[in-house]
């Protein structure tokens, strides 16, 4: 199969690479969410570029379980908010409550009802074929990683709000999904429109000396 790779001039790639730079950097993730619903094609076609993720031997060990029933949604507010208190009351060190501090966060745990929707990303340690036979996947962490990040930039791009989420121990998320025990949670991505007002932390981003170094040639 031939790569369908289209060559761009070099002001054609720096605008390009500018303008989703700038829609990206509005990005932030958002605890405040309305309850109005998100078209389903829109999900679906996000879901499909998530999917386009490279992968470790191209296994696509991932799977997406998305949840916009009400009674299914309290189910998992209540897990997630269990293991919360736990990590707020008793787990978490001090340093790391710190370094929170900042966001506002504790256990309670609202946005996991009110967003329209929720997307439980797990990654598959196994495959299962027809025979019921186990094959292993490979990077399962890594390409599960690129493929959530393809799906935040995916949501945003459409125009929708994204939290990540991701409450310790999860596997409180198999049983509630009825998702087998080869699978891992790996996130919840929260996903919905903000509702009106929202507020968000005052943060700063590093800068790109920061975050990057150049090794040029002679």
């Amino acid at each position: 199969m031939k790569l369908n790779f289209v060559e761009r001039s070099s002001t054609d790639m720096l605008t390009r690479a500018d303008e989703f730079y700038r829609l990206m950097k509005t990005r932030r993730s958002v605890r405040g969410f309305s309850s109005s619903p998100i078209p389903p094609q829109v999900l679906e076609s996000c879901l499909m570029t998530a999917g386009t993720a490279p992968s470790g031997a191209n296994r696509q060990p991932w799977h997406f379980a998305v949840v916009d029933n009400p009674a299914i949604k309290q189910e998992i507010r209540l897990g997630a908010e269990a293991e919360e208190r736990e990590f707020y009351q008793r787990r978490a060190p001090s340093e790391w409550l710190d370094a929170l501090a900042p966001l506002g966060t504790d256990e309670h745990k609202p946005f996991l009802e009110t967003a329209a929707c929720l997307i439980v990303i797990f990654g598959q340690k196994f495959d299962v074929d027809n025979r019921g036979d186990k094959h292993k996947n490979y990077y399962v962490p890594e390409s599960v990683g690129i493929a959530t990040g393809m799906l935040i930039t995916a949501l945003h791009n459409a125009g929708l709000a994204t939290l990540t989420h991701t409450p310790s121990p999860m596997k409180f998320l198999n049983n509630i999904l009825q998702r087998p025990s080869t699978e891992k949670p790996a996130m919840i991505l929260v996903v919905g429109y903000p509702e009106a007002d929202t507020e968000v932390p005052d943060i700063t981003r590093k800068t790109l000396d920061q975050i990057a170094s150049f090794h040029n040639g002679a």
